[in-house]
């Protein structure tokens, strides 16, 4: 069994992500690409102390760039959305 920290990698902060936040309390996580949702909702309640309702996942494919005539993909990476619980908030902006 992983480590709950080895779990979770980062948050994703972008326009969309806190739109959610705000609206659906849904928090959005880069994940191990090896991990399930059993493993993230464990890693999340376990880290923050929430109690988490639902867990969406999505493999994100790397996009292809360009250096020159060189042609080359990006990393692809695993995303997590993890709806919490009502009344239930996880402050991301703890070290800013």
């Amino acid at each position: 069994m992983k480590d709950s920290r080895d779990v979770l990698i980062k948050p994703v902060i972008t326009e969309n992500s806190m739109l959610k936040m705000e609206e659906n309390n849904t928090y959005t996580f880069k994940v191990a690409k090896d991990s399930n949702k059993i493993q993230i909702r464990n890693a999340v309640e376990e880290i923050f102390d929430v109690k988490v309702d639902n867990v969406n996942t999505m493999n994100m494919r790397g996009k292809k760039r360009r250096l020159g005539r060189n042609e080359g993909r990006t990393a692809s990476w695993k995303k997590a959305l993890v709806k919490l619980a009502e009344g239930d908030s996880i402050e991301i902006f703890e070290g800013l």
